[in-house]
Parts: structure tokens; sequence; C-alpha cells
């Protein structure tokens, strides 16, 4: 479905890649699910939730914006870490507008310093993106905004709130100001490029995410064994991979009643995703240290990405 913003001055169509770049926890899935108008990336209140390139696509009457979410900039502890930090850093090459999503504050810190040197490298426009402003008072805005108005030149700054969706058409406008004229990649009823499996691997490990312990959910990742249709219902069974025996009896939870919270909570958003009902079984291994394997990284879909 198209969606009609003609009242700007040019009816040349404009189409382009948007990385959204940022620490994690910064709103980078939120942001992006909220413009596109539909879930695509997970989200959780836990870092390092987005491990991947997730591309989602948002076609207007006249542009379209390929948004690339990506895994947020941190220090690697292990390869899939560094997995991670690679192709955060890989998505800041051939792209036509880098989003900055930052928190509101007067302080830079180390982390954002990395990023700026980063971005100062880089020939395409940035676009500060000053995020959760709900959380804040008006009047602060200026404060935060002259903190990182010197730092370096961007082409804008915009205060939004990806969670209450303010000023979010704002940032849209200023998008497409900058991309290049040019046809549509995809046509208008795309709104990802990513298969429905891996975003069903994806709302399972979200449902984990809300429900575990702060010291499971790094460890943990989703593989869908089997999914056939079988008269209008979809049978899904689904392991979910832990690094310790003590963490599958976490994820397990007594009397099974963990695993099957996570099962129905995935189960509701797999159905209203598909439109079907959905039989989901999930199960749980445990493959020990398997974020520094190299093999089961890209056994589990991790493989490095480059932009084409």
């Amino acid at each position: 479905m198209v969606i009609d913003m003609t009242n700007r001055d040019e009816v040349r169509h404009k189409s382009g890649f948007v990385t959204l770049l940022g620490r994690p926890n910064v709103g980078k899935s939120t942001l992006m699910n909220g413009l596109v108008g539909q879930k695509i990336a997970i989200t959780s209140n836990k870092a390092q939730t987005t491990r991947s390139v997730i591309q989602a696509i948002l076609t207007l009457a006249d542009a379209q914006i390929i948004f690339i979410d990506t895994p947020g900039i941190h220090k690697a502890k292990n390869r899939l870490g560094e997995y991670m930090v690679t192709i955060a850093h890989q998505s800041l090459s051939d792209v036509d507008v880098i989003l900055w999503l930052i928190e509101p504050s007067n302080f830079i810190g180390a982390g954002e310093r990395h990023i700026i040197e980063q971005l100062k490298k880089v020939n395409a426009p940035v676009i500060l993106v000053i995020n959760k402003i709900d959380m804040v008072k008006k009047d602060e805005l200026y404060g935060f905004i002259e903190t990182y108005r010197h730092e370096m030149d961007f082409a804008e700054i915009v205060p939004v709130s990806a969670r209450e969706n303010t000023n979010t058409d704002k940032l849209v406008s200023c998008i497409i100001d900058y991309l290049p004229e040019g046809e549509p990649y995809y046509d208008e009823e795309t709104v990802t490029d990513q298969p429905e499996r891996h975003i069903i691997t994806e709302l399972i490990r979200e449902k984990a995410l809300h429900a575990l312990n702060d010291e499971v959910p790094h460890g943990i990742a989703v593989v869908i064994e089997t999914m056939k249709k079988k008269h209008k219902m979809f049978e899904i069974n689904a392991a979910i991979i832990c690094e310790r025996d003590s963490h599958k009896r976490i994820i397990i939870g007594k009397g099974g009643g963990m695993l099957k919270k996570i099962g129905t909570n995935a189960r509701f958003e797999i159905e209203k995703m598909l439109g079907l009902k959905v039989n989901l079984q999930l199960w749980v291994k445990v493959k020990k240290d398997w974020r520094d394997s190299e093999f089961l990284l890209k056994d589990f879909g991790y493989r490095p990405y480059f932009h084409e």
C-alpha cells in the first residue's frame, strides 16, 4: 500500500538506502518498525537485540526508502559480537543517508566518540536523530542539540520519539531531501527483504528476550527445524539454542512453564503475521560456547553482510 505524501514541492521520484546506526538499545528497531508501520525487527529493553542486518521498505507516492537496521556498536566480547560490530560498520558504506540515533544527553561518552570518528570518514549525509524525547522536558532539547551540533557537520538534527511516533513525519521528509532520484527498488507491497522463516525465528527470540533473566538472552539463538503448511495451519518446530545446561533449565522453567510462556507469546505474534493458525513446538538445545564457533554462527544464519 502506497502512503500518500504528495504535498512535497517536487514530484520527481526518489529512492535510496538509509542506515540506522547507534549504540545498543537506543531504539533503532522501534523507530524503523514505526516508520514502516509494521513489525519487521524485534525489540526489547535488552542491549544487542538486533544481531543481523534487517531491511524494511517504506513506499511513498514520490519516494521509496529502504531502511537498514544494524546491531548496536559495542565492544565485542566474542565472535558473535565481532560479527555484529563488523556488519554495523560495513553498513556505513555505499548508502545514501545515515541516521545516527542517540539518547537525549549533554554528555558524549567514549562509545559516541567512537561513532563520531567513524562517521567523519563517510561521504553520505548524516542525520542526527535524538530519540526518546518523550522522556525529557521540551526546554532541555536545545541543550542536547548544542552538545552535539559542534562535533561534526550534520546534514540535519531531528528530535523524535520512536515509541510515541513524535516528529517522525519530519524525519521522513528530511530523509527524502537527501535521497537520489530514481525508480523504486521494490514493488509497493513489499515491506521487507527478510524471509518469512527468519522473521519467525526473530519473533521467537524476542519473546525469549522478554521472558528470561539478563544473563541468558545474549547466549541464545533460535533455529527453525521444520516449517510446513498443513490444512490451513502452519506447523513449526523450532529449537532455542543456549550455551549451558543451567540456561536450559531456566528456559524450560518449572514444569515447563517458561518455555510454554515463550511459545504462547510467540505463537500469537506469528499467527498475526501469517494470518493463519500456528502449531508451534519449541525445544531447547545446548551448544556450548556457540557464540565463539565460526561454524555454528554460520549454521545459525550469522553470515557477513555486504550491501550490493
